[in-house]
This record gives structure tokens, sequence and C-alpha cells, in this order.
């Protein structure tokens, strides 16, 4: 591992843009120590620390961070569409779509195909033996829910090439659109009342980050520009919540009326915008600390196994918790100083077993052989669409419940774990066989 990380650090393109890859990483990174430190476990249940103290909830405008690797998402896929589109057989478009799905999709998915298949069957096997009940349950019911992120980015992988072909003819307009979108959603949904039409934001607030990164791909947003985002995000955000009826935190609070992440909120929205704008300020003294040979392979390192350890970080803190209630030991009351006074152990226990986790399965995360820029657009694109209700589905309702028929509502249609595993699998081997298909 250690040879192969210092081959590929070395083996760099002087053109790649570094940052980007140190931004996905540290994304992520800050998304599984956020969930790490919210957890307010004890043996009747699990809260959320930001409930017991309120007043850390304004931490969730630093650490509420998948705006930005929603933006980075953009930024990638428009370099690899269009290097496709550069090595395509004239009028080939169409394999061309079906190529990028399964390229973009192979190593998100196969990782998740991994993950989904083995809880299914430990989940199984616990209910078939009578169990599921206190933390088990708990953590079969919790343990998918990081499974929304990887929804919606397979939503904006899918709407990547018709956005983009927007973008290049639009330019920040694109992004205008999708925002004021957004806005006329909160209007409808605050001020007239109509019912479902918040959910339409979960594709307007993360389609106009994503569309930030194909600003990003051509440089067009630049010291000036990112300054006005950071600024105006952050007041627009600030604003909204002390004047509308938008709550502080930036993630969901249990029991909360509205909630600014389920679904997405103009204020998260704006919450994105300055995100986006202070990550691009950093951003020249950042390049200068990645060309530092160590810094640089410790960043390729992570990014080999990043998706890994974002799928199994709430496996390794659910399997720290059971092992310290199986050995008795005190699980102090959240945010007591006892409890703070454990938190550096907890944490380097669910590392140390998030390693191990990442360690038997990080192979899955290894990108497999090219497959030949030819394949059937449609049906990569019913593929996607079965993957992304699928994972969607799987990451509310969990694998609580699985023998008895449990649901949840997905927008407003019910869905059950076994569908959700059944429409994730079959979507996947329709972009798999798309990707391989000759017209």
């Amino acid at each position: 591992m250690g040879s192969s990380v210092r081959e590929l650090a070395g083996a760099t393109p002087a053109t790649r843009d570094r940052y980007v890859d140190l931004l996905r990483v540290a994304s992520l990174g800050a998304v599984v120590l956020g969930h790490w430190l919210m957890a307010a476990v004890t043996p009747d249940g699990v809260g959320n620390l930001l409930a017991v103290v309120p007043a850390l909830q304004p931490l969730t405008w630093l650490l509420q961070v998948m705006p930005v690797f929603f933006f980075v998402g953009g930024f990638s896929h428009a370099l690899s569409y269009r290097s496709l589109l550069r090595k395509r057989p004239e009028g080939s478009e169409d394999s061309v779509y079906s190529a990028f799905l399964r390229a973009r999709l192979q190593r998100l998915l196969r990782p998740t195909m991994v993950f989904v298949l083995v809880w299914g069957a430990a989940a199984l096997l616990v209910q078939l033996l009578g169990g599921g009940g206190g933390l088990t349950g708990v953590t079969l019911r919790m343990v998918t829910q990081p499974l929304w992120f990887i929804g919606i980015y397979l939503a904006m992988v899918a709407f990547t090439p018709p956005l983009l072909r927007l973008h290049e003819r639009y330019g920040w307009g694109a992004f205008a659109g999708l925002a004021g979108a957004a806005v006329a959603v909160d209007v409808l949904r605050f001020a007239a009342g109509v019912p479902y039409v918040e959910f339409l934001n979960f594709a307007f607030v993360w389609l106009a980050v994503h569309q930030l990164g194909f600003l990003r791909a051509d440089g067009r947003i630049r010291l000036r520009r990112a300054a006005l985002l950071a600024g105006g995000g952050l007041v627009t955000a600030a604003a909204l919540v002390v004047l509308g009826p938008y709550p502080l935190s930036m993630v969901g609070m249990p029991g909360e009326k509205v909630s600014n992440m389920a679904p997405p909120t103009l204020a998260l929205l704006a919450h994105g915008l300055w995100l986006v704008g202070a990550v691009e300020l950093l951003r020249a003294p950042a390049a200068r600390l990645l060309e530092r040979p160590r810094v640089w392979r410790t960043v390729v390192a992570a990014n080999g196994v990043a998706m890994t350890a974002f799928l199994w970080h709430l496996t390794a803190m659910f399997g720290v918790y059971g092992a310290l209630l199986a050995l008795d030991v005190d699980l102090p009351e959240p945010a007591s100083a006892a409890w703070w006074a454990q938190v550096p152990l907890r944490l380097a226990l669910a590392a140390a077993l998030t390693a191990a986790l990442v360690a038997a399965f990080r192979t899955f995360e290894r990108p497999a052989a090219s497959a030949p820029v030819q394949g059937h657009g449609p049906l990569a694109a019913l593929g996607a669409t079965l993957c992304l209700l699928g994972v969607l589905g799987l990451s509310m309702v969990g694998f609580g419940g699985l023998l008895d028929g449990r649901t949840a509502l997905l927008i407003a249609i019910p869905v059950s774990a076994p569908a959700a595993v059944a429409m994730t699998l079959g979507g996947w081997l329709l972009v798999e066989r798309a990707g391989r298909r000759t017209p």
C-alpha cells in the first residue's frame, strides 16, 4: 500500500488540481467526525448532542460541509464528461452518457453494494434469531442514514450532461435559474402552504451547488467572486434564520417542525454559498501546502479509502458503544463533564474500528478496468434512477423490521428495505449492462 501510494503521488500530473482532492477528503472527514461527536448514546437510546446542548448548534455552520463535496463533484463531473466527449466517435453521445454513468458510478456503487449486502445479511440473521431490540435495533435503523448522500450524488451524475450544456450556454445564469427555483419552492412551501412542493428542493438546492463546480472548472470563481459568495451567503443565511422560518442548525434535529436538511431549504443553499466561497478563498495557501510530497501522499492515500470509511463509520461507532455496554462500561449523561472526558477514548476506538473495516473492504473501492466507450444511454439512465430511489429509500427505512414489512415514505411512496435493496441492485446491473452494450 505504501509503495503504491508513493507511486500514485509521484505520477500526479502537474495539471491536476490537488486542492479538489483535499476538499473531497476533508469534507467527508468532517462529516464522519461530526457524526461521532453528535451521537449522544445512553443505555436507553440514541440522541443528538446538539439537542442536548442547543448552544452548540452554530458549530453546524462550520461542520455541515456536504455542500463542499457536491461542489467538488460538479468540478470533477465536468472534467470527466468533457474528456469522454473529446474521445468519442462522431455521433455517439448516447454511448458517452452510458460510459460516463458507469465510470462515475462504479467507484461509488461498488463499495455501497458491498455495504448493503453485508448489512442486509447481518440484519436478516439477527432478526431470524429473534434479536433487533435495544442498541442493535437502533443500529439497524440508523446505520443506513448516510446513504442519502449517495442517492443525491447519483442524481448529480445523471443530470450532469444536460446541466453542463446549460452551463456552457448560460454560465452564471444556469446557476441563478436553479437558485431561483429553490427560492420559489420555499415561497410556495412557507407562504402558500403548497403540500409536497418542498421535496423539489432536494434537486434545486443540491444541483445549484453542483452547478458552482462547473463554474469552477471553467475558472469563473476567482477571488472577488469567492469573497462575494462567502460574504453574501453568510449574511443571507443569517438573515433567513433570524427573520424567517428557518432553524439555526444546518443539520436535522429530532422533533423539529422545519429542517434545513431534509428537505433542503433556501437557508442551506445560502450556507452552501458561504462555504464554497470560503474554501475558494483558501485555495492558494492550500495549494502551496499540497506541493509538499508527504502532505500530498497523505491526501492520495485518504482519497483511496474515503468512500469506504464514510460508509462504515457509523458501523464502527455503534460497534464501540455496543462493546462498552457489553463490558459494563458506564456511559455518562451526554454533555456532562464525564461524557466530555470520555470523548477522546470513544473517538480513538471508533477511528481504530473504522480503520479495520476499511482494511477489510477497501478493495471494492479500487477502480475496475475501463470499459469501451459504447453503450445505451436510456438503459443507463433507467439504472441510475433505480439506484437513486433504492439508495434513498434504504437511507430512510434502514434494516430494522426487515421481516415484518416496515416501510418509510420516499416522498409520498412507501418503500420497504427489501424493495430498496432490489431497486439498488437492479439499477446497478442495468448501468453495468448499458456500459458494455454495443449500440
